[in-house]
């Protein structure tokens, strides 16, 4: 079974099906199907085993950085577009995004500004000032740590998250996730993928190889080859030798992390 909205998918396993097909006092091969009725025992366990997939991403939500400063500012327009349902793929738009998120960032980053873009710090508060929030910045010790955030941020807000890749140096959208169950609920469901949005595409990564295509689906393998911790150059200690996140953080069962200020 497949539940469509505009931005929102569930996928749910045949396995499930089964077990639902199967359980006492639910009908069986041959029988008319019956839904199990909201807010039943049946229906709750559902939400909670079922295989669950979630992908943000539309066509026209996309946009390439205009230089090689601004994946910030396009990371931004990428999440707006996503958020508002707007496809504004405009330089203009973009430059603006950008002078914001370096306006609102924490001066003493060394990616503040200028020739080394703006910063996370003016990525989330940026995002907060155009009503698109409330995101902050999240810096945690572990990669799945940190995808296990990224995954429940998503589901709980259907709201995109913030990447910093390359050791902070260039920022990525992640748009989508894939679990064996809701991450929300089952404390033990698993990150299978993600879905990702790379503004520098379709220019190549030089070290860190080709750039992924608009709404590509990584394993989590593959996302870890760039998704790897902070190391500034100087200053930005409390980010230091983290994953760092721009996250939504308004889902009530969003609790337990670190967010520092913008």
């Amino acid at each position: 079974m497949v539940l469509h909205a505009r931005r929102w998918s569930v996928c749910v396993g045949l396995a499930a099906i089964l077990a639902v097909s199967l359980a006492p006092g639910v009908p069986g091969a041959g029988d008319a199907a019956v839904e199990p009725p909201a807010g039943s025992s049946t229906a709750a366990a559902l939400s909670v085993t079922a295989p669950l997939r979630v992908d943000l991403y539309q066509p026209g939500d996309f946009v390439s950085q205009t230089n090689l400063v601004q994946c910030v500012g396009a990371s931004m327009q990428m999440m707006q577009n996503i958020i508002s349902g707007a496809a504004d793929r405009t330089a203009a738009t973009q430059h603006r995004l950008f002078e914001l998120a370096v306006s609102l960032g924490d001066p003493k980053s060394p990616y503040a500004g200028g020739a080394h873009g703006a910063s996370a710090q003016g990525w989330a508060a940026g995002l907060t000032s155009l009503g698109l929030g409330p995101y902050g910045v999240v810096a945690v010790a572990t990669f799945d740590e940190a995808v296990a955030l990224a995954a429940r941020a998503i589901v709980s807000t259907r709201r995109p998250v913030g990447l910093l890749v390359w050791q902070g140096a260039h920022a990525w959208v992640l748009s989508g996730v894939e679990a064996t169950a809701d991450p929300t609920l089952a404390p033990s469901a698993r990150i299978s993928a993600v879905r990702v949005l790379d503004p520098l595409y379709p220019r190549p990564g030089g070290a860190w190889g080709a750039t992924p295509a608009p709404d590509a689906r990584l394993t989590l393998a593959q996302l870890a080859r760039v998704f790897v911790p902070y190391r500034p150059y100087s200053r930005n200690a409390a980010l230091r030798d983290r994953y760092v996140l721009v996250l939504p953080y308004d889902a009530p069962r969003l609790v337990g992390w670190r967010s520092y200020p913008v």
